[in-house]
């Protein structure tokens, strides 16, 4: 009789995010495992909107926690601390941890005497041209006004690549406490070998700053032409907007929908949005729809909206992240934008691989996965939960998309579960389904019992997918027990706590994290018998 080469043989394999053997309990009283300093930090770092409350931990509890982190490995693992710094920024777009992670990274080598790596790693959180002076508020506030070398330095790289004529007209505003002027001023950056007019903008950048002055050089025709569009009188202004060349002005000028909502002194119409939309960028239509609708921009236009918010091109390119698109599907519930949407979410989601054969995916629904997922606080940790479990299961062969909680009422309660399956709909949309599962009653709401939902909803499959914040409650068995073994069980963290629900990084036993599709790759890679790396290491 065979005892190894059997038909549930499987190579053995490993995840880069893994726990350490040691046990403690979760936020609710079950069996939690601890995960070792990488893990810890790379699942904090891709849930972390940093100053924001979860469920179990304040915002600044886990900021502390976050920072902690970042200096210890800093200092022990400089080069991977770096690259996950620069991952965070460049392709899991999240902006405010990897610039808090980039600072005090440099903090803490500072502070052990090392020198290298700091100065790379500001220079490469900052993408946009408002971030060196989000850096400098940031570290000021934290540390003072004292800037060393690398913070200087480091900012003075970025500047170079970031300030522009347009990115000083949109960014260098007075409701800024580091103006481009005072960023100059504190970092000295030379003007970059392949922009000869770069001196001449920060000239104009500092004179304008102190009042010295309001002429702008010949040379920064963006400039020009702003102030030309400036110096027009009210009355002229709206007709420019209607004007054949009205379009290609507005565009040579530098000018944004903000820039235009105050030019005119008035109502933003759909002239004026008719004339913006063509140079307008990827991020602002899709925070606009709502006042395209409102001001009546017409069907023609509003079809090359949608046709820009559907190429898949344009999509890659805007590097929104997936729950961006369902948030403008509930601010714009216009017919005209759901079809684009979807093809945008669609796109976003394409990560996703097509699993074979029988896959379970569980989406935790309990209340701690109520906690709000944005600052406006319209979107919950469990609308992100269902959008990736919804997009997997309908990318898989055959899936099982099952919500889950508890079904206690008092802690003193035996385990138990409730579970609603949820029936995708064939042919239907991803934004359809998470709409239907929202307005349907698949949000459970109280606790979680994960242990006592895989043991109700498991029956044979290949593979367990679990969507949750692993805050698991106490159980007889633990969670990673309620399926056989040998049973490929992978669990998408979306919250960051310290406690994992299950031991992770082999057998059979995997724990991914983050907002966006990309770590979804890792699951064919491990079942091909193929170890999974960090997300930098595997993207090239």
């Amino acid at each position: 009789m065979a005892r190894f080469n059997t038909r549930a043989t499987r190579a053995h394999t490993t995840s880069p995010v893994t726990t350490t053997g040691e046990r403690t309990t979760t936020h609710t009283g079950g069996t939690g495992h601890l995960r070792d300093t990488k893990s810890e930090l790379f699942l904090l770092a891709v849930t972390n909107l940093v100053g924001q409350d979860t469920f179990y931990e304040t915002g600044g509890a886990r900021d502390d926690r976050f920072t902690a982190l970042i200096h210890l490995m800093a200092v022990e693992d400089p080069q991977w601390t770096l690259a996950l710094l620069t991952w965070l920024r460049a392709d899991a777009n999240l902006r405010s941890a990897a610039l808090v992670g980039a600072a005090e990274f440099t903090r803490a080598r500072l502070d052990a005497g090392l020198a290298g790596h700091s100065r790379q790693a500001v220079d490469a959180v900052l993408r946009r041209a408002d971030e060196p002076g989000e850096m400098l508020g940031y570290w000021t506030s934290r540390y003072g006004r004292r800037l060393p070398k690398p913070v200087k330095r480091g900012i003075a790289d970025a500047v170079q690549r970031l300030y522009g004529e347009r990115s000083l007209l949109k960014y260098d505003t007075a409701g800024k406490g580091y103006r481009f002027a005072d960023v100059l001023e504190l970092t000295h950056p030379a003007p970059a070998a392949d922009k000869a007019w770069q001196g001449a903008l920060f000239r104009y950048a500092i004179d304008r700053r102190h009042g010295r002055g309001d002429d702008v050089p010949a040379t920064l025709t963006i400039l020009t032409r702003r102030a030309e569009l400036t110096a027009l009188p009210p009355g002229e202004r709206r007709a420019l907007l209607t004007a054949p060349d009205g379009p290609q002005r507005l565009a040579a000028a530098g000018m944004t929908w903000e820039a235009v909502a105050g030019w005119l002194q008035g109502p933003m119409d759909a002239a004026a949005w008719q004339a913006l939309i063509p140079s307008m960028g990827y991020m602002a239509l899709l925070r606009n729809l709502r006042n395209f609708d409102q001001a009546g921009v017409s069907d023609e236009i509003a079809e090359k909206v949608a046709a820009t918010l559907a190429d898949p091109e344009e999509v890659g390119r805007s590097r929104q992240l997936p729950m961006r698109f369902y948030s403008a599907f509930n601010a714009a519930p216009s017919l005209r934008w759901g079809g684009a949407l979807e093809k945008a979410l669609t796109a976003s989601l394409a990560g996703i691989p097509r699993l074979p054969g029988r896959t379970l995916v569980m989406v935790d629904t309990s209340g701690s996965m109520a906690s709000s997922f944005s600052r406006d606080g319209s979107l919950m940790r469990w609308d992100a939960a269902a959008l990736f479990g919804i997009g997997l299961g309908r990318a898989c062969a055959h899936a099982d998309v099952v919500s889950f909680s508890s079904a206690r009422y008092y802690v003193t309660d035996a385990p138990g579960a409730k579970t609603k399956a949820f029936p995708l709909t064939r042919g239907g949309s991803v934004l359809g389904d998470v709409r239907r599962w929202k307005d349907g009653g698949w949000f459970l709401g109280g606790g979680t019992d994960t242990a006592a939902a895989l043991r109700a909803e498991y029956a044979g499959h290949d593979r367990v997918v679990v969507v949750t914040d692993e805050q698991a409650a106490h159980d007889a068995g633990e969670v990673t027990d309620a399926i056989p073994a040998a049973v490929p069980m992978y669990t998408w963290n979306l919250a960051g706590y310290q406690a994992g629900h299950a031991p992770a990084g082999g057998t059979a036993r995997h724990t991914f994290g983050g907002l966006t599709d990309q770590a979804f790759g890792m699951i064919p890679l491990l079942e091909a018998g193929r170890d999974a790396r960090w997300p930098w290491e595997t993207a090239g």
